[in-house]
């Protein structure tokens, strides 16, 4: 409370009443009192008053940039935010939910998440950008594309969530040396987070396997993604779900339309194709296990 006094305006000092006439018959003096000192709380209403809109403004604007994915992606290009940079933002966004711990933990997963699709796509000889961390959608990673052919892409996409699995897996020896269960949490919600990326449907890691394996099933994802947001409203899911909407449209419409670039790009052989089904499955059962190893029972007495 007294930090916050000192961003309102001084009060106004209380008159005072007059004094009792002199025993002498001298009148009593009627200069007004001496003013208050303005000194530095003077100073620190007109700095709050000065800076308080700013910040408020700056907060909206903040709070308004998180969906304008498309913007926050061409940023790397003009230079105004690094990876580190994005990163403490992120951590700073996460922090207000969750604590800072447990934020820069988070940050750490989809780091370690994003590098997968950057090793894999340098693999695969295709220039790629550092992670870019937006804060409550993630992260992104930038190429001219994913590579030659579907298989290409799905070797990409899965390569996100088998490095980010690994890296959720490491925190369980910590766990059960320790017995915290803040690492416990953090590798569910690492297994979790993995597991998410993968349903079916693009731009999520799961719809890239799908391009190798059968596109058709990129429906069946945006159907569940829809599902998510009408059963749980929330904006992030919401927003996801619109960017995969438009997303399986261009798609499926660059696939329907045929021509020799899109039957060569969807050519798989049947190997590459059981291979990838392997794999993603196996995510799946893992990351499954993992969660249900890893589940913390939460009540409200708890919060």
């Amino acid at each position: 409370m007294e930090q916050r006094s000192q961003w309102l305006p001084p009060t106004t000092p209380t008159p005072t009443p007059p004094a009792p006439p002199a025993w002498d018959g001298t009148p009593p003096s009627t200069a007004p009192p001496p003013s208050p000192d303005p000194g530095p709380r003077r100073s620190q209403t007109r700095l709050g008053r000065l800076f308080g809109p700013l910040l408020v403004a700056g907060a909206a604007i903040l709070k308004f940039l998180g969906p304008l994915k498309g913007l926050l992606i061409a940023l790397p290009k003009l230079k105004l935010l690094t990876t580190s940079g994005s990163m403490l933002v992120s951590v700073a966004a996460y922090a207000l939910i969750w604590g800072w711990k447990f934020a820069v933990g988070f940050v750490l997963l989809l780091l370690v998440h994003e590098l997968g699709h950057v090793i894999q796509l340098r693999r695969e000889g295709i220039p790629a950008s550092a992670p870019m961390f937006i804060p409550f959608l993630g992260a992104v990673v930038t190429a001219k594309s994913l590579g030659d052919d579907a298989a290409a892409e799905a070797r990409v996409g899965l390569a996100g969530p088998i490095l980010g699995s690994i890296g959720a897996a490491l925190l369980l020896p910590v766990w059960w040396a320790t017995g915290d269960e803040f690492w416990q949490a953090l590798a569910f919600t690492g297994f979790f987070l993995n597991l998410f990326n993968l349903l079916p449907v693009v731009p999520l890691d799961g719809g890239r396997a799908m391009a190798a394996m059968t596109p058709w099933m990129w429906f069946v994802g945006l159907g569940a993604m829809v599902g998510v947001a009408i059963a749980f409203p929330n904006p992030i899911i919401i927003i996801i779900a619109v960017f995969a909407a438009f997303e399986t449209w261009r798609r499926w419409k660059a696939l329907r339309a045929g021509g020799e670039a899109a039957a060569s790009y969807y050519k798989v052989k049947p190997s590459q194709r059981i291979a990838v089904g392997a794999v993603y499955v196996g995510l799946i059962v893992l990351l499954v296990l993992g969660m249900d190893a890893t589940h913390l029972t939460r009540t409200f007495a708890d919060a």
